[in-house]
């Protein structure tokens, strides 16, 4: 993942910060509890084809 795309992408439901899982290959948003996968280098930033991640999975965070 480019670390300046990185740096400008925002959740587009809360305008908050992302954070890159590597392993999973997804943009975490945790204020709305998403995670965007990123398909072929490339985030999807679309809110109906993001996983709800659970609250065990937002504790980890």
């Amino acid at each position: 993942m480019n670390r300046k795309l990185l740096d400008i992408l925002v959740c587009p439901v809360t305008k908050g910060r992302l954070k890159y899982d590597k392993e999973n290959q997804e943009l975490i948003s945790r204020s709305a509890r998403l995670a965007y996968p990123i398909v072929d280098g490339k985030p999807i930033m679309i809110e109906n084809d993001a996983r709800v991640l659970t609250q065990e999975e937002v504790d980890k965070l």
